[in-house]
């Protein structure tokens, strides 16, 4: 009997309690494909690798069914939909990267707000030089972006003593803690926000959104915070205001990225950078191979898949 193939990038003898009506084929971005593309109706994107190296094998899976990401964005791979056959789908993994992102946020929130980066060049100096921080207690927070990852955010926050957090997505809603607004609600809320932590998906709608006229109604002394994506802010405005020392930032993600060596945003004042680690903990194996087996256990029954965020017509 002929199975169809998955492409898995974690070898699928690591992974227990897979379905059995699929041959499985481990690929994670090498030279030589494991098997035909043609065959592969349920393809793993590799996580971690360049978008061309990942969109590669899709123009001839010509059989393909599901794209199943290993992240929560999906703006490399969302331009290759309209290449898929019709029907295919495009799933993120939501839910595998809000523990460690959310983690990431508040330790970039801290470790900003209480200097600990100066604080290391002064280990390293011998110097004790003790100067009064802000603090994370008593501060508004304002979430752009509030799916899982800034509910994971909030959830986070809570125990540190905020005074308020405000909450922004793509539309207004209601959540369990409060009122999520709009983001026509952005010019109201900018402007008392201590810090702005940003987890929102880099789609069309949200390139750039961190413009020149954003940064310009964010309070002075406010602290920038991406975990998001490096396009959702206008490198060159958010420069401008670093270097007046107006605005404070602290980036997991940057555009360009990786950030070339000699790129300015390393040395602006007031700025930590982090490599895109917000996902890349010991936490991200186990819930992603509990993720697929979740999709291709639902795949095999024919049953809804979770997280579909786009279909080939």
């Amino acid at each position: 009997m002929a199975y169809a193939d998955v492409w898995l990038p974690i070898p699928p003898a690591e992974i227990d309690g897979l379905p059995g009506s699929f041959n499985y084929l481990y690929w994670n971005g090498q030279e030589d494909f494991p098997a035909d593309p043609a065959r592969c109706v349920f393809y793993v994107v590799p996580y971690m690798k360049r978008p061309d190296v990942v969109l590669r094998p899709l123009r001839a899976m010509t059989g393909i069914q599901v794209v199943q990401t290993l992240t929560a964005g999906i703006d490399d791979v969302a331009p290759a939909v309209r290449q898929l056959p019709a029907g295919a789908r495009l799933c993120n993994a939501r839910g595998v990267h809000d523990a460690s992102t959310a983690e990431l946020a508040l330790t970039l929130t801290l470790a900003s707000l209480r200097g600990i980066p100066g604080a290391v060049h002064d280990q390293a100096a011998q110097r004790w030089q003790p100067d009064l921080r802000p603090a994370l207690a008593d501060k508004t927070v304002l979430i752009v972006g509030y799916g899982a990852v800034g509910s994971a955010i909030e959830n986070r926050l809570i125990p540190f003593e905020v005074e308020r957090v405000d909450r922004i997505a793509r539309t207004a809603r209601q959540s369990e803690r409060g009122p999520v607004h709009s983001r026509t609600e952005l010019p109201r809320l900018l402007p008392d926000a201590d810090v702005v932590v940003l987890s929102t998906p880099l789609t069309d709608d949200t390139r750039q959104l961190v413009d020149a006229d954003f940064m310009t109604r964010m309070k002075d002394g406010a602290l920038l915070v991406n975990v998001a994506r490096g396009g959702v802010v206008d490198t060159k405005a958010l420069l401008a205001e670093l270097e007046r020392g107006r605005l404070r930032a602290a980036l997991d993600v940057t555009d360009p990225e990786p950030l070339p060596a000699g790129h300015p945003l390393w040395r602006a004042p007031g700025t930590l950078i982090t490599p895109h680690i917000g996902g890349f903990t010991s936490a991200f194996l186990p819930r992603a191979k509990k993720l697929l087996r979740t999709q291709l256990k639902r795949f095999e029954a024919g049953e809804p898949l979770e997280h579909v965020r786009a279909v080939a017509e």
